[in-house]
């Protein structure tokens, strides 16, 4: 049985290898072959890419989960690694309260629809006219506008600073909203730009349609163009909230340095293990270990990875419901233009 199983594959590989010579020895059946190996071999790259790329971005996550996760007694056990020894909440009750969490998250819902709102007003102000009203200098302004993107923000901060210091507009919300509503919002550059090229897109026979029915520009903005913008619209809208989200350089130098009681979620972490003693005190941990855990550096790295992970997760759940807008915003800003 063993030996006609063996011929049997022996012819089957003979049979194959003939198939192949005589594909070989045909030219066209030989390159529409070499393209079919070749396109197996992309196909096992892009896999591999994809693997590899999906690895570097959730590994990441996936250790901050396990960690937050973690019993505080497993802190200093070198076994426990991805899968905790004891699941516990303690590291989040105990992150939130140092956080002051709710506060923080107010003041930072606040900060960010606020400057997403402005933000969206401006730019797409700006885009429209950089798109549609030619006047003289518009290229010069356009050039300038796109260089802010470049421009390090430690350059524009001083000045910035110094001018809204004289207004005794330092320590306020206001003073991030006058900014995004002035187009000197955090990578309003950019903005400008994808708004620009969406205008760009549309066709102009709607504007002179337009123009013709009696109405004026910035009628012909409000009806025509910016409904037909809607994927700038969400695609900025999301890039602004999250980047004023995350951001922690100009709303510690403009509102939170000189206003403590305004704590966003960014700016109180940098704080998290100054309030560690009171916070494990309140949340019932304190001595559990026998010893000052707010002296032991696993403990209190465990402790930043948890607040990291309640920064991340309004944002995290946000994204679950707007992806697939998110993603045609993108698709259409690639288009478009």
């Amino acid at each position: 049985m063993i030996k006609n199983a063996w011929k049997q594959l022996k012819s089957s590989i003979h049979c194959a290898i003939k198939h192949y010579q005589l594909i070989w020895s045909q030219p066209l059946r030989k390159k529409a072959l070499l393209y079919r190996i070749l396109g197996k071999i992309v196909n096992v790259f892009k896999y591999v890419l994809v693997v590899g790329l999906c690895f570097v971005i959730l590994y990441p996550l996936m250790l901050q989960l396990a960690i937050a996760f973690r019993a505080p007694t497993d802190v200093n056990n070198p076994t426990v690694l991805w899968i905790p020894g004891e699941f516990s909440i303690k590291n989040f009750q105990v992150a939130m309260i140092a956080l002051r969490y709710w506060d923080a998250l107010r003041n930072t819902l606040i900060l960010s629809f606020g400057v997403t709102m402005f933000q969206l007003i401006s730019t797409s102000l700006a885009g429209y006219a950089f798109a549609r009203l030619k006047f003289r200098g518009s290229s010069i302004f356009f050039a300038a506008a796109l260089f802010t993107i470049v421009v390090p923000q430690t350059v524009i901060a001083l000045p910035l600073l110094r001018s809204l210091t004289q207004m005794q507009l330092v320590g306020k919300p206001i003073t991030l909203f006058l900014m995004a509503g002035m187009g000197m919002g955090i990578k309003s550059g950019i903005f400008i730009y994808l708004f620009r090229q969406f205008y760009r897109g549309i066709p102009v026979e709607l504007e002179e349609a337009a123009y013709i029915d009696g109405a004026n520009p910035l009628q012909v903005f409000s009806k025509i163009m910016l409904p037909n913008a809607r994927g700038a619209v969400i695609t900025v809208a999301l890039l602004s909230f999250v980047w004023q989200w995350n951001d922690f350089y100009f709303t510690t130098l403009f509102v939170t340095r000189s206003n403590l009681g305004f704590a966003t979620l960014t700016t109180q972490q940098v704080s998290v293990l100054f309030g560690l003693q009171q916070a494990l005190t309140d949340a019932g941990v304190w001595g559990l270990m026998g010893q000052d855990v707010t002296k032991n550096p696993l403990f209190s790295s465990m402790i930043l990875n948890t607040s990291g992970v309640l920064v991340m997760l309004p944002l995290l759940v946000l994204y679950f419901f707007v992806q697939k807008l998110f993603v045609q915003g993108i698709e259409r800003s690639g288009i478009v233009g």
